[in-house]
């Protein structure tokens, strides 16, 4: 066999045709059908409804399936996703297998398909699944006349968007099942017979705030705390009256007032005319929006927004409409244009897309969700309305159209790609804009240590210094990067990426987390100077983790143990035989994939702050309290993602760190003294383990360490001093040295 060594630039070369070759022998995307077609062949009939015996064939003319039991139809299965939107915290659609009986009444649910971060933030998909299965029984007659409000949403702590999503998918399209196939005695709502409306787009503006609170063009729920305890106090868990909040009861919890200010009069009167010129612009036709004002104690928005891109705590409902904006449904409003508005500290817009149903000549309300810690991570949540009805001065009778025919089930996923990319966009440079003092101390944090690597001859000088600056960043990184940033790197963002460039690749899905972002980008430049270590070394918070308490373990005075080489070496792979692991699962289950990441201890060490079910903490302690005796152990022998991105560090262009002939032979202190034992007996570096922490730099610049530098110190002074002349007698040749004899005695 010959074996043929390749430059680092041919390596690039072959990577980028190989990629290239990848994406160019991708199969394209077969057309598009129902996601119950899709995933009806590989579900159960006795699992969704105890008893069934198969499926019938699909209909034609609806995504649904008779579920059969001795041969006749006991209830219709569909997916949620075919009817309504189902988008959750990850951005895609969470499928729900429902099922209606004739009654219409849910004869069984089931959870079948998500790729919601359930698992990953230590939740049990179990306990999600068996809430899910809690929706049989659900009467959809008595949610048709309710408005979707008869049943209790039992929501669970930490995936609120997540439960209030599947919430509202069940019901709103088990409704519009049950309507079409007339279930229950519910039929298609036939068009209005009476008058019928529509916005008056000549109606004259109001003239002052007052006026709009009293002719009812602004709606306004106003809570204090006394009215907030005593609804907690009314709650089935004791623990939320015992957790009251201790505030005078007159205290506002929330004034929140609501207006419609897509109407052009509404708009022009609140927002102003430059303003309510740029909200027609943002607008599409048909599209709505809603301007929510706030001040007291609660935000209306919280901050779940930020990381999850949905607005968690109100929803507008409209009979069988439920609309729950997201991040790029929002803008905020910077001033308000209406004479003797009072100040807020909350002042945004929200907009209802055209397609959801919601009309606004129509009355609605605005749905606040309370939430009250009661434990670590445990809450418990209390619901408050604010009922809208549009004044009559900006409506205007129009006649009633013909009645038009039920419009079918269109897949959520069959919307126009050029309006979603648009959405994303919108969404990625807000939350880049809100993102702005994490960007710019990311920035610096990279800039900083850019300076170290380039300069490096300069900052390894003096051993204490450098030190000191090497365990203050690190703490910055674990502290602002990690807990407060949440800004750790995983290798489910390279699985995320392979299967992005696999399915269709998109920039704007990944701008979507800007750190992140940012990161990745700076980690790819310094894959081609320095190899894995610029990331692995400095500005990974797991890493800084387990390198600050190693510290402090040294200064206990904690045995530190170094590994024989052979074992040593040997125990290197086990991190790349896990990352191809993960890798070849990625290709055939993305979700499969990331719950085998958990492998990975950075969720629960740094994003979740330990705060995580016992066998998560257990692992994650017991790997820092292995690394207190074997510096980074983890990142040694086990880290995923340290052996993805030493895969291609290989090519790096540069070799920064210095070495002497004597290194490794015969000298061996930067080989010992090594933190993660990157230097081989031989003398030569391994770019695969080195981590860039600069400890052999600083050795070699020592004086008092390195025998090289000793050794040229010790000749240098000795130059010198031969150098220097005889004081007391003048060199020969002097003509006064003759003269000069020897003392007496």
């Amino acid at each position: 066999m010959i074996f043929v060594r390749l430059s680092p630039h041919r390596l690039l070369l072959s990577a980028i045709l190989a990629l290239t070759w990848l994406l160019l022998s991708v199969p394209l995307p077969a057309a598009a059908q129902t996601v119950l077609a899709q995933l009806l062949p590989d579900q159960i009939a006795s699992d969704l409804v105890p008893g069934a015996e198969g499926f019938g064939p699909l209909r034609e003319d609806l995504a649904v399936a008779p579920v059969l039991k001795g041969g006749e139809t006991v209830a219709w299965a569909f997916v949620t996703s075919d009817f309504v939107g189902t988008t959750g915290y990850s951005g895609k659609p969470i499928h729900t297998l429902v099922a209606v009986d004739p009654d219409g009444r849910v004869a069984g649910v089931r959870l079948v398909k998500h790729s919601e971060p359930i698992v990953l933030i230590g939740i049990p998909e179990a306990k999600v699944r068996t809430l899910v299965e809690g929706y049989q029984g659900l009467d959809l007659v008595a949610e048709a006349q309710s408005g979707g409000t008869t049943h209790e949403v039992d929501i669970i702590s930490g995936a609120t968007v997540t439960v209030m999503v599947i919430d509202d998918s069940i019901v709103r399209s088990g409704l519009k099942v049950a309507r079409a196939l007339g279930l229950g005695g519910l039929a298609p709502e036939a068009a209005a017979t009476g008058p019928r409306y529509e916005i008056d787009t000549t109606a004259q503006a109001p003239a002052d705030w007052a006026t709009m609170e009293g002719d009812g063009t602004l709606r306004r729920l106003s809570l204090d705390v006394g009215q907030v305890n005593e609804a907690f106090a009314a709650n089935p868990d004791p623990r939320a009256a015992q957790r009251a909040l201790t505030e005078p009861p007159e205290t506002t919890f929330i004034d929140m007032q609501v207006a419609l200010v897509s109407v052009p009069a509404i708009g022009r009167a609140i927002l102003g005319e430059a303003a309510d010129q740029n909200l027609r612009g943002w607008l599409a036709e048909g599209d709505q929006a809603i301007a929510v004002f706030g001040d007291g104690l609660y935000s209306f928005k919280g901050s779940g927004y930020v990381r999850g891109g949905i607005f968690d705590r109100i929803v507008l409902i409209q009979d069988d409409v439920s609309v729950r904006f997201r991040d790029r449904d929002h803008r905020r409003i910077n001033s308000v244009a209406a004479e003797g508005a009072p100040d807020f500290a909350e002042m945004d817009l929200f907009r209802i897309p055209a397609g959801t149903g919601f009309d606004p000549t129509k009355p609605f309300r605005i749905q606040l969700l309370v939430q009250r810690e009661v434990g670590p991570i445990d809450k418990v949540f209390q619901t408050f309305d604010l009922g809208y009805d549009l004044p009559p001065q900006y409506l205007r009778q129009v006649a009633a159209p013909a009645p038009a025919p039920v419009p079918e089930a269109v897949p959520a996923a069959a919307a126009p790609a050029a309006e979603e990319s648009q959405a994303q966009a919108e969404l990625w440079k807000r939350i880049w804009l809100d993102s702005q003092v994490k960007i710019a101390v990311l920035g610096i944090m990279l800039l900083v240590l850019t300076g170290v690597f380039f300069f490096q001859h300069y900052a390894v000088r003096n051993e204490r210094r450098f030190y000191a600056f090497r365990m203050i960043y690190l703490a910055v990184t674990l502290i602002v990067l990690g807990w407060m940033f949440n800004a750790q790197l995983s290798v489910v963002n390279i699985m995320a990426l392979t299967g992005s460039v696999v399915t269709g690749f998109s920039w704007q899905a990944f701008l979507l987390d800007p750190l992140t972002f940012i990161l990745w980008f700076a980690v790819a430049a310094a894959l081609l100077f320095w190899g894995r270590g610029a990331y692995c070394g400095w500005l990974c918070p797991f890493g800084a983790l387990q390198e600050l308490t190693n510290q402090v373990a040294r200064k206990l005075r904690i045995p530190q143990w170094t590994l024989p080489w052979g074992l040593h070496e040997r125990l290197w792979p086990i991190k790349y035989m896990i990352f191809l692991g993960l890798f070849g699962v990625s290709l055939a289950s993305v979700e499969q994939a990331e719950r085998l990441a958990e492998v990975e201890p950075f969720k629960t060490a740094i994003i979740l702050n330990f705060v995580r079910a016992w066998p998560f903490v257990a692992y994650a302690v017991a790997l820092l309290v292995a690394g207190l005796f074997v510096e980074r152990f983890y990142c040694r022998y086990l880290c995923p993602l340290g052996a993805a991105l030493a895969i291609p560090a290989r090519i790096r262009m540069f070799d920064w760190l210095k070495r002497y002939h004597e290194c490794g032979n015969p000298c061996q202190i930067c080989a010992h003294e090594c933190p993660v034992q990157a230097i081989h007996p031989t003398g030569e570096i391994n770019p695969n383990e080195c981590v860039n922490c600069l400890h052999c730099q600083v050795l070699y610049h020592s004086p008092k360490v390195c025998p090289v530098v000793i050794k040229k110190m010790k000749r240098r002074d000795k130059l010198a001093a031969s150098a220097v002349p005889d004081l007391g007698r003048p060199p020969a040749g002097h003509p006064n040295a003759a003269r000069i004899t020897e003392p007496s005695t």
